[in-house]
């Protein structure tokens, strides 16, 4: 059989289903460099790094381009090294320099091309100036200095997150991406998912950085410090020092917390164990009712917020649970103020550490509040957490692990699972089906709520029903899933949604990963759980006793629900 095939810098390379030349180059091992191609976003071809040259001369971009057979190309010829040269130069002349201080310093692809392809001075004048930054938003800073008009973030909010809050605007040399008007993106229809600065490859949007004060409390003799660590972050810190993909690293984020100052240090898992026990009573209460079905999650603040942007009348369809995050800060919070630890002349400041950027905004909304202040205090991403640890100089690689803090240690492999996508309805039907064999409830796993796909479906029997069940990752899925809930062409009783691709593992806030990195970080938080001697949040004793003390009577609905 006669096999398709094309031939690359003289190495045939087989055409197996790749829908662009780019991919079988990169097959071959050639890294080839690109600012606006990303395989889940629709092919922009506008950065023209990627350009190729054929055997008749013509020059093209790899990424637009399907693969035909017989094709014979190059990609690192003189006049392609000059082409890229001058693309960077041109960017370079039209793009913020402060490399030193900028926030993707190291981590900037215009900064790692400049120097792959020997770019030592640029010869046209600096066309940027000024402090243009937007600092509005609680989740995210913009900077129109630093932007390279790749397009990434416009595709990445229109066509996975269904938003649109940027686009581009005017245009030739006077083009920009900016939100509609120029306004700041807090007023704006954003939903803080910070998919945007995931994607961006400068320093054009990124997380907002709440550190500095955190370590001014950390100094604070008279500020008590308490840390949860939600479940992904522990599969993703790793990959900013060097370990491998995947590695479980909460014993050594726990060791060095306490190396830089805090008081107490817990597993944000704790409290998704008690979001497992809550979200469930409230759904087969639903259930067995008939009303306000579907239920829909309302861990996730992005999601959260894009329904309330664009479906207000579905409101009552969310559970009336707080996320882990806010519930695990009112118990804590709470526990020391029944407890009399505080003592006089000190404030109690909980520090929560997620995946994500949006958790910024939760912590911020008005009534997540704990008397006179903010359940939690400071919310922090990965990212953020990294470079205090790297300014502590910790060698986060090399440290030994410790245990969390009782009396809140424990936490149930159902609570871990939390941070994937499909994690939350196998946690929350692992307590519906609480009373079948262990076997039964293995089983679980293999009903289809695990996966990377976008929107996923499980049928669950349990007693004489069934309950018929959707998966949601990524806004523009979940969009998709309403639209047809309302049209009646499905029929849900349960539905999770996450508003990122993949579920928190992929958080804006973690380390960028690509597809692979995802696997081997969902397959970090499966092991967790396998690992974990308590698989149903009910069981977990931690949870036993908070209802039976903390949580007792009205306190349970009082500290754990937002209605």
């Amino acid at each position: 059989m006669n096999r398709k095939y094309i031939t690359i810098d003289g190495i045939p390379a087989p055409i197996e289903g790749e829908k662009n030349v780019l991919d079988i180059i990169r097959k071959v091992g050639i890294d080839m460099p690109t600012f606006c191609y990303y395989s889940d976003l629709s092919v922009y071809g506008a950065c023209r790094m990627c350009v190729v040259e054929d055997k008749h001369g013509d020059v093209f971009t790899s990424c637009s381009t399907p693969p035909r057979s017989g094709m014979e190309l190059r990609t690192n010829t003189p006049r392609l090294q000059q082409y890229r040269k001058m693309i960077l130069e041109l960017m370079l002349a039209d793009h913020c320099r402060d490399c030193t201080t900028c926030e993707k310093n190291n981590k900037c692809k215009l900064q790692e091309f400049a120097s792959r392809f020997g770019l030592r001075e640029v010869r046209f004048e600096n066309l940027r100036s000024g402090d243009v930054r937007d600092h509005s938003s609680r989740s995210i800073v913009r900077d129109k200095n630093k932007c390279i008009l790749c397009g990434d973030c416009v595709r990445m909010c229109s066509e996975i997150q269904n938003v649109g809050a940027i686009d581009f605007s005017y245009r030739g040399s006077k083009m920009e991406v900016i939100p509609a008007f120029d306004m700041p993106i807090a007023e704006t229809n954003c939903v803080n998912c910070g998919q945007c600065s995931a994607v961006c490859p400068t320093g054009a949007i990124v997380v907002k950085d709440d550190t500095r004060q955190v370590w001014k409390d950390l100094n604070d003799e008279h500020v008590v410090m308490i840390a949860q660590i939600a479940p992904a972050v522990r599969v993703a810190l790793g990959d900013e020092f060097g370990l491998p993909p995947g590695s479980n690293v909460m014993g050594k984020i726990v060791t060095a917390l306490k190396r830089m100052g805090f008081d107490e240090v817990y597993d944000t898992a704790t409290g998704a164990d008690l979001t497992v026990v809550e979200e469930a009573k409230e759904f087969l209460s639903r259930f067995e009712t008939g009303e306000k079905l579907p239920l829909f999650t309302s861990c996730c603040p992005a999601w959260f917020k894009y329904a309330e942007n664009n479906h207000p009348d579905m409101l009552d369809n969310l559970s009336s649970c707080k996320s882990p995050m806010q519930m695990f800060g009112s118990v804590l919070k709470e526990n020391i103020r029944q407890s009399g630890q505080k003592k006089k002349g000190t404030k109690v400041k909980v520090v929560a550490i997620m995946p994500c950027t949006a958790k910024k905004y939760e912590a911020a909304r008005e009534e997540f509040r704990f008397g006179e202040d903010q359940t939690i205090d400071y919310c922090i991403t990965t990212q953020e957490l990294a470079s205090m640890i790297r300014e502590s100089g910790i060698r986060f690689s090399t440290i030994l692990p410790e245990a969390v803090d009782m009396p809140f240690g424990i936490a149930s492999g159902a609570g871990i699972i939390f941070g994937v996508t499909g994690g939350v309805t196998e946690a929350v039907m692992r307590y519906a089906l609480r009373e079948e064999s262990k076997q039964y409830i293995k089983a679980i796993a293999f009903t289809g709520v695990r996966g990377f796909e976008g929107v996923k479906e499980a049928i669950i029997p349990y007693k004489e029903k069934e309950i018929k069940i959707a998966i949601v990752s990524g806004l523009a899925n979940a969009e998709k899933l309403i639209q047809a809930i309302r049209s009646g062409d499905c029929q849900y009783d349960f539905v999770e949604v996450m508003a990122c691709p993949g579920g928190c593992i992929c958080g804006a806030g973690q380390p960028f990963a690509e597809h692979w990195a995802k696997e081997e970080r969902a397959d970090g938080m499966y092991e967790a759980d396998r690992m974990s001697n308590v698989k149903i949040s009910s069981e977990n004793p931690t949870t036993d006793g908070l209802y039976g003390g903390l949580l007792k009577g009205i306190k349970a609905h009082e500290l754990l629900h937002y209605k």
